[in-house]
């Protein structure tokens, strides 16, 4: 065999070699983790990188800031829990669910649709380990015993004040069965949950949608009759686990957080965590070596207890090794339950300067923190003025892991990646975002204009709804460029701006 064609046989197979070690390194640069930290009514106003005047200090979060991207203009879609997760998991709003307002207490039925897409199925399907770690507050579906079966109807569905829905009693419940419908029906490999809020019950902790322990015995609630509904160690009476400790809640669930993260870490396959914490929603129960560490009381001590168990976690993501591939998402469901005698009593505005609190309409019931990291993608220390809802969840995952959406899915999600990444050329214009109140009000924000159908806050601040007189105004409009804390109303001055965006409204209603 001549020399030249030895050394080109030669020469070929080293190509192709290289060619070959080229694609396994390829093959080993697996998709992002991806760590989704929901706060549960933590205001924009109690974090100090977006409050340089808060009473709270949140050192843990600020730096998180520091190694990502800060949303100046990021909202919930709703201003209360039960329709915000559902946006998160979904990429849709949730009046377009069976739930059209108001939230779900422990018992409610399971609330995702069984054949529907969540971000969990969706990641799930292309490569991702799913885990979600924290308090669910979708529905369950609980067996319940046999001379119930046929119990729930419309007139056991009902509704309170605050807009909270009963549809069953927790003694129709047959504990010892396992719920047909939880986490796992709906795209996660892996689930450690508290049922709905800490303050109702049932008071107990599932494992993938297994009870740990059965809620048999009872508390008489706490701190009930403060003269203030739902603040300080504020519960409900109800069903609860023996040795269930409303204040080792929060530690547990971070504690789940790191060794669901240690499990991963000698995994080829990326990870998907939903940390969806407890707190700082009532009960407010900082640990004893928190009590008087901040300057806004109990909620504000119990805030940086949230911190410094956010930071925790983030200690050990870094100390695992896996910081460098994963996309780190802070953010909290809605705005604070914080009252004006609040405000004046500690002069902290947990909302910052935007008007309202959560549940209501007003921009202190839906702007919210929100964080991004993601190492050698996303700036460091770097701002965004990007307007953003939670619904976008579904769409940027989608983009990061290259997969388009089946038509129909996640209709009201934009990939916010462009943005993360400033890819300019790539950035589209925000889509217009509906806002919706714990009352059924409806509000839509596109660019500076913010329209809101009705008067009032639709939620906890008063006046609730306001009936308009003859000549006033039906709604309300704000310049949130000129006027952020909603104090001129322009309903009158702009009617033409005010039909437009009513049916840019009615438009995405009836998608």
């Amino acid at each position: 065999m001549k020399k030249e064609k030895i050394f080109g046989i030669i020469a070929l197979a080293l190509i192709i070699g290289v060619l070959g070690i080229s694609c396994k390194k390829k093959e080993l640069i697996k998709n992002p983790n991806i760590v989704y930290i929901l706060a549960d009514d933590l205001g924009y106003g109690d974090v100090s990188i977006y409050n340089s005047e808060s009473k709270i200090k949140t050192p843990h979060i600020d730096q998180l800031a520091s190694e990502g991207m800060r949303f100046t203009d990021a909202h919930s879609p709703s201003s209360v829990c039960t329709p915000t997760r559902y946006g998160i998991l979904t990429g849709r709003y949730c009046w377009r669910s069976r739930l059209p307002q108001g939230v779900l207490r422990g018992y409610g039925k399971a609330l995702l649709e069984r054949e529907g897409t969540t971000v969990a199925s969706l990641l799930q399907a292309n490569g991702y380990t799913t885990g979600v770690i924290g308090k669910w507050h979708l529905g369950l579906d609980w067996v319940l015993k046999k001379e119930f079966k046929d119990s729930i109807n419309d007139k056991t569905i009902v509704a309170n004040e605050y807009g909270m829905v009963t549809q069953m009693n927790g003694d129709w419940v047959d504990f010892t069965k396992k719920p047909t419908d939880g986490p796992l029906n709906h795209g996660f490999d892996y689930s450690y949950i508290l049922p709905a809020s800490l303050d109702m019950e049932p008071y107990c902790y599932l494992e993938n949608d297994v009870l740990t322990v059965l809620p048999n015995q009872h508390t008489p609630g706490n701190d009930l009759d403060t003269g203030s509904y739902a603040t300080g160690a504020f519960w409900r009476p109800g069903r609860i686990a023996k040795g269930f400790d409303f204040y080792e809640v929060l530690p547990r669930f971070i504690d789940k957080a790191k060794k669901f993260v240690q499990s991963q870490s000698k995994d080829e396959k990326p990870f998907f965590l939903y940390l969806p914490l407890a707190a700082p929603h009532s009960p407010w129960v900082p640990k004893e070596n928190y009590d008087g560490s901040s300057g806004a009381g109990q909620y504000g001590d119990f805030v940086q207890m949230v911190d410094a168990q956010v930071g925790s976690f983030l200690k050990s993501l870094d100390a695992s090794g896996l910081s460098e591939n994963t996309i780190v998402i802070f953010a909290s469901d809605n705005g604070p339950f914080w009252k004006p005698d609040f405000i004046e009593r500690f002069d902290h505005k947990a909302a910052h300067n935007y008007k309202g609190m959560k549940a209501d309409i007003y921009e202190g019931g839906h702007r919210i923190p929100f964080i991004v990291r993601w190492p050698g993608k996303v700036k460091t220390g770097s701002k965004s003025d990007f307007r953003t809802t939670l619904t976008n969840l579904m769409a940027t995952s989608a983009d990061v892991v290259g997969v388009r959406l089946n038509k129909g899915t996640a209709e009201d999600s934009q990939s916010i990646l462009p943005e993360l990444l400033e890819n300019e050329d790539q950035v589209s214009e925000a889509m217009p975002i509906v806002h919706h109140s714990s009352k059924g009000f409806f509000a839509i924000r596109k660019g500076d204009w913010k329209l809101i159908e009705k008067r009032g806050s639709g939620g906890f601040s008063t006046p609730v709804e306001v009936k308009p007189q003859e000549g006033e105004a039906e709604g309300q409009l704000y310049n949130l460029a000129d006027d952020p804390s909603e104090t001129t109303n322009l309903y009158h001055e702009k009617p033409e701006l005010v039909k437009e965006l009513l049916a840019e409204l009615n438009s995405i209603r009836n998608r």
